[in-house]
């Protein structure tokens, strides 16, 4: 009796491959092409041969929370123990994945932050993939917490930044500077003169990152993708790619979500990698990638001050600025005494 056999079918895209790789599911090519896999990222980057051969420049990861979320498909509701493990599990793999001098960042609740910053430091039983240096815990600020009467209302996430050892990371200050306070409240002369290498009146951000266009996208928020539970807004991730990679440079993001690190890893000029466990969301966060950002460059040099400027005429304010570009010897001095003014400060004259 003869047998019949099925014919034999392609592999599902994104599906390991008979050597062990895998494929992406979608796909830009290009000299900052971008590539997007469907699956678990910790089955996912050890197959991906960038990660697996340690060549990656930045990693950017905004994990599940373990907050009961009605995810697509994924099970947001681990016993802690479990939850943990799987943290562990892929920040090893991030870190392996990332070339030395490479940075990885982490957006987390106050409900991790402490473990996972524990796990890097390496202060558990259990040690990290490879020694990483912690570079700045920041705080992403946004104003519409969710309500509560019975505490104060969180309004904040961690926004951990680490660098593995071995080289000299990429840091592009120049690329995300804002006003200072200096310059946009108290028209101080002093940031006008300054030599500490950054533009006169403009500063690296502070820690606690905040302003317009940094709330939670929710609701008619233009950048609003309806379906899905938790969007970062565009600016975030354009600061943490501006300051820590370069065009060209290789970015992964291994929960990729709504898309918003590819869109704006893209828009730069990065290649771009990302893991997504749901195929339909990684449908849209490819279309998503496709169509481009909506507010690249908005907070570029953006004041974050959170008073309004002193009152200061209109006169006043032009001889700060003029004093503030005049050589102190030059400044009037007045006649009767031999006393300076500066800035509207009487200045005693030198003892002979």
């Amino acid at each position: 009796m003869t047998t019949l056999q099925a014919p034999a079918r392609a592999p599902r895209k994104g599906a390991p491959s008979a050597d062990g790789a895998t494929s992406p599911a979608h796909e830009i090519p290009g000299d900052a092409w971008a590539r997007v896999y469907t699956g678990d990222s910790r089955e996912l980057l050890p197959r991906i041969p960038e990660c697996a051969q340690g060549k990656v420049d930045l990693v950017f990861a905004d994990p599940p929370f373990n907050w009961k979320r009605a995810y697509d498909k994924w099970d947001d509701n681990m016993k802690e123990a479990e939850y943990l493990a799987f943290t562990y599990d892929w920040l090893d793999l991030c870190i392996k994945s990332l070339r030395p001098g490479g940075s990885l960042w982490v957006n987390i609740p106050d409900d991790w932050a402490a473990e996972i910053m524990c796990y890097m430091k390496g202060r558990l039983d259990r040690k990290p993939a490879a020694p990483v240096t912690v570079n700045n815990w920041c705080i992403w600020h946004y104003r519409f917490g969710q309500n509560t009467t019975g505490r104060f209302i969180n309004s904040k996430v961690h926004v951990l930044w680490f660098i593995k050892g071995g080289a000299v990371n990429t840091w592009n200050p120049a690329e995300i500077l804002e006003v200072s306070d200096r310059r946009s409240i108290y028209f101080d002369p002093r940031t006008e003169t300054k030599k500490d290498g950054m533009p006169a009146g403009m500063r690296v951000p502070m820690d606690v990152w905040y302003g317009q266009y940094w709330g939670r996208v929710q609701g008619n928020n233009t950048e609003r993708r309806g379906y899905h539970d938790n969007q970062l807004p565009e600016v975030y991730l354009e600061r943490v790619i501006r300051a820590t990679s370069n065009a060209g440079d290789l970015v992964i993001d291994p929960f990729l979500g709504s898309g918003t690190t590819g869109v704006i890893a893209h828009a730069l000029k990065r290649r771009f990698i990302g893991c997504e466990f749901s195929e339909d969301n990684a449908k849209s966060a490819f279309e998503r990638m496709k169509a481009g950002p909506i507010r690249l460059g908005a907070a570029k040099n953006q004041s974050t001050a959170i008073f309004k400027g002193r009152k200061v005429g209109d006169k006043k304010k032009a001889q700060l600025l003029l004093d503030a570009a005049t050589p102190l010897h030059k400044v009037n001095r007045k006649k009767a005494d031999g006393d300076r003014v500066r800035n509207g400060v009487r200045l005693k004259a030198a003892k002979a």
